[in-house]
């Protein structure tokens, strides 16, 4: 089916995010001042991203008829298989739109290489407009992307690009039974990480990053590195694991293949949480009677590839 319109998805800016908090710019300006912070940045990251945007619009206008939709409007927002969706990073902003996009290909642009790492944000704003022609034309390379899948005993399911976490919502600890490979146990921890091939270097390697340090803070000889994923593996990993007389911690990290689930079941009475991709409000209740299966999700996203 041809492409006939353009979704670009934005985020707000910090800026906005604080105009929105304080009513108004200069209002955000002397709390930030007063406290001895520079307001200076955020103006600086919010012309850069506006300027973007509008320059990707503009381009983008001359190809294809398009549209621009906040990154708040993703959950109830139905994409049409004649769409291509074009993402104006942060490079977060590619996770939280896959896993509503349906399998509507994706092209990821970056608005601010200063600031972005654009590691899913292939392109640029003087490469994005060749790389929509090729799209429509057939001719782009585009990949496909496993998702997580965290599915509840009453049927309810979540996907995730990233990373799902699984825990309390607070600090306090999360209380689960664990079962993995056939082996099982009590858990008291703060929470565990699911991490999908796109996901490694984001969340999880934080995980690594603690882990390599705290061995090196007691000398010792240890390569930093990161685990080396296929695209159809998931890694979970536990989050700060307490060993008591109720709980244990000999399963603390495992890899998920195809075929395969980890299963969890809540021993928190209240509070217990999954979300993915780091948007909180986008959750699934896991309290005392809910049993997670996380596995490898049937959908993948697609993305366009420089």
């Amino acid at each position: 089916m041809s492409i006939e319109y353009g979704i670009i998805v934005k985020t707000q800016t910090r800026l906005e995010a604080l105009i929105e908090r304080f009513n108004t710019a200069a209002q955000a300006k002397f709390y930030l001042e007063r406290l001895g912070g520079s307001f200076e940045a955020y103006e600086e990251e919010d012309a850069v991203y506006k300027d973007s945007l509008a320059k990707v619009q503009q381009q983008l206008s001359r190809i294809l008829k398009n549209k621009i939709i906040e990154r708040s409007f993703l959950p109830s927002y139905i994409f049409s298989e004649k769409n291509l969706i074009l993402v104006l990073g942060p490079d977060g902003l590619v996770a939280n739109t896959a896993k509503y996009a349906r399998g509507i290909p994706i092209l990821g642009i970056n608005p601010d290489p200063q600031r972005i790492d654009g590691v899913l944000l292939p392109f640029q704003l003087d490469t994005f407009a060749q790389a929509t022609e090729n799209t429509l034309r057939g001719k782009s390379q585009i990949v496909d992307r496993s998702f997580a899948e965290a599915r509840l005993n009453d049927g309810q399911r979540l996907l995730a690009f990233n990373d799902l976490f699984i825990g309390a919502a607070s600090h306090v600890s999360a209380r689960y039974h664990i079962d993995f490979e056939g082996r099982s146990e009590n858990h008291s921890s703060s929470g565990l990480i699911v991490s999908t091939r796109a996901g490694a270097s984001g969340w999880l390697s934080s995980i690594f990053n603690m882990a390599y340090g705290i061995v090196r803070t007691f000398d010792q000889e240890v390569a930093h590195s990161q685990p080396h994923m296929e695209e159809n593996e998931l890694l979970f990993a536990v989050r700060e694991p307490f060993i008591s007389l109720r709980s244990q911690a000999d399963i603390c990290m495992g890899m998920i293949n195809k075929g395969k689930s980890l299963q969890l079941e809540s021993h928190m009475p209240a509070g217990g949480v999954i979300f993915s991709d780091g948007i909180e409000k986008d959750f699934l209740h896991f309290n005392s009677g809910a049993i997670a299966s996380v596995g490898l999700a049937e959908e993948k996203a697609r993305l366009v590839q420089a």
